[in-house]
């Protein structure tokens, strides 16, 4: 159950995962609100460029499980719903469900896109939704790495059909961390914290190849974005991106998300990665 200080927290400085998304350069209905994949002629002050970044990252995760039309689809951490938007617009995706923690968000999608099956809920008791029917796709774009990797793949997992395709997106150590000095991984341990991701979760590609196994997926297919993402989204801020207005709760926010993608981009310890899997069959003991 939601506490009182936690409710009363969201009503000061909003959600933990919102962003002031007209800031960053989407006045939208159904705004984007990830750190975008920047390529070149990207980086500059136009705002309309950081709508093209966040398609483009969700154009990453879509093309790496070949969604098509036919697809069941589920997005989950869809935000104020601009994925949903783009699913629809240009995919043409006919059943298509979203799972959003955010309430606000939830009931905007449920009146501008009522197509579209939306619950509020964390997507990581996705089995107590109880769909009718499982997914040929989940995607998650720029949001799962918020959470614990085994209980996501659990989650994940069981609304997935036989041969069903997940990506999205997660942080990986580098093969440097294990040379890092005890002060050097307990600044990283306090670098996370301040983005809502514990530093105990993160592991090096051998291991999170080996989870994903663990949990029935194979076809695993890790690609790093490091550069067009952290380096992107820090750039894009640092180059006078934004708006600027009087400082304010929301420009910090921003401002600190782009100062963080910046360290982790530099010191590169962290990869940002996108992950794409497929679901194996399970063969019955007999």
């Amino acid at each position: 159950m939601t506490s009182f200080k936690q409710v009363l927290i969201e009503k000061v400085l909003g959600h933990k995962y919102a962003i002031d998304a007209e800031r960053l350069g989407d006045d939208s209905l159904l705004a984007w609100s990830n750190l975008g994949y920047w390529q070149a002629q990207q980086h500059d002050s136009q705002q309309h460029h950081y709508r093209l970044a966040c398609q483009s990252l969700a154009d990453q995760v879509a093309s790496s499980v070949q969604l098509k039309q036919s697809d069941r689809v589920l997005d989950l951490g869809c935000g104020q719903g601009a994925s949903l938007l783009h699913w629809l617009n240009q995919y043409q995706i006919e059943q298509l469900s979203t799972v959003e923690l955010q309430a606000d968000c939830i009931q905007r999608i449920q009146k501008n896109l009522p197509q579209v099956d939306a619950y509020c809920q964390s997507f990581l008791n996705l089995k107590q939704l109880h769909f009718l029917n499982s997914f040929d796709a989940v995607i998650c774009i720029d949001a799962a790495y918020h959470s614990d990797l085994n209980s996501f793949l659990n989650s994940t997992a069981s609304v997935l059909n036989s041969k069903g395709r997940l990506a999205f997106h997660y942080l990986m150590w580098s093969d440097a961390w294990q040379n890092c000095s005890y002060l050097q991984k307990q600044q990283y341990r306090y670098l996370l914290k301040s983005a809502d991701v514990k530093w105990q979760h993160l592991m090096d590609e051998q291991r999170l190849v080996k989870t994903l196994t663990q949990h029935g997926f194979g076809d695993i297919v890790i690609q790093d974005f490091s550069a067009p993402v952290f380096n992107g989204f820090a750039q894009y801020i640092e180059t006078g991106g934004i708006e600027k207005k009087s400082f304010d709760l929301a420009q910090f926010k921003i401002g600190m998300t782009a100062k963080l993608c910046r360290k982790l981009y530099h010191d590169g310890l962290v990869r940002y990665i996108q992950i794409s899997a497929v679901k194996h069959e399970t063969i019955k003991k007999t």
